[in-house]
């Protein structure tokens, strides 16, 4: 893969997508012919399960984790590949009492990218229905406009590493809150800098708490943290605590 500058595809004023509406990679969703449910009341899913939390500000909090399967996107360090396919179609109220049955505070809906299903937001809003604190954590290439105001966002920006910069939806930084969160991977100092500039540029730390979390195998956490603490970059460095725990698995 060529190496990128830190000037490169940046937010609009470096040529980057627009940042209003629906700027951007169009919302891709997943569709019927490819097997997912179309009624309202299934999903496809990839598994649900209890752990800990392991990434953003609510790490460490036992958590339920609904995996929806799918994505559009193919990140160069993506770990839960095994969701891109398979699944199973799962009704609402069979979701709902899996859910229910680890009496969970906490549940994250995660994929995969759960907005390819065009039933997520129903199943973000029927979650926090019931009372349960809900986060989407997304990949940032799909509109989150439809997404219930109660649900924490933990929204993904890709960096030249990825292999996806091209699909970030800047338009998405207007939806976002306090309350949520944007998400940096880092593969090297190329995408340090580079995402180092877009959280200068965008005040993205004014709008939301911004993570940097470093890829597995590929940039380490010291690395990542000197930098941090040279640059003063007001953002928190995360890393993947359910790994440090188990080990790269699934349903961990």
């Amino acid at each position: 893969m060529p190496r990128h500058s830190a000037g490169d595809t940046l937010p609009p004023r470096h040529g980057g997508v627009e940042p209003s509406g629906a700027g951007g990679a169009a919302p891709q969703l997943l569709p019927q012919s490819a097997g997912f449910a179309s009624n309202v009341s299934q999903l496809r899913i990839s598994e649900i399960f209890f752990s800990i939390q392991g990434e953003s500000s609510r790490v460490g909090l036992p958590t339920v984790f609904v995996r929806l399967t799918g994505c559009p996107l193919r990140c160069t360090y993506c770990d839960t590949a095994y969701a891109f396919s398979g699944g199973r179609d799962m009704p609402l109220a069979q979701i709902l009492a899996e859910v229910a049955n680890h009496h969970p505070r906490y549940v994250t809906v995660t994929g995969g990218e759960p907005l390819a299903q065009k039933n997520c937001p129903h199943l973000l809003r029927t979650l926090c229905d019931a009372g349960y604190e809900v986060s989407l954590e997304t990949g940032g290439s799909l509109d989150l406009r439809g997404v219930d105001a109660r649900v924490m966002k933990v929204v993904d920006i890709k960096t030249p590493g990825s292999g996806e910069m091209e699909r970030n939806l800047w338009g998405n930084l207007a939806a976002l809150s306090a309350r949520d969160e944007i998400k940096f991977v880092l593969c090297d100092e190329n995408d340090y800098l580079w995402a180092a500039q877009v959280l200068r540029e965008c005040d993205l730390a004014a709008r939301c708490a911004v993570l940097f979390s470093p890829a597995l195998g590929r940039l380490s956490a010291a690395t990542l943290a000197g930098w941090i603490l040279r640059d003063h970059l007001p953002v928190r460095l995360q890393v993947q605590l359910h790994k440090l725990l188990w080990g790269d698995v699934a349903g961990r």
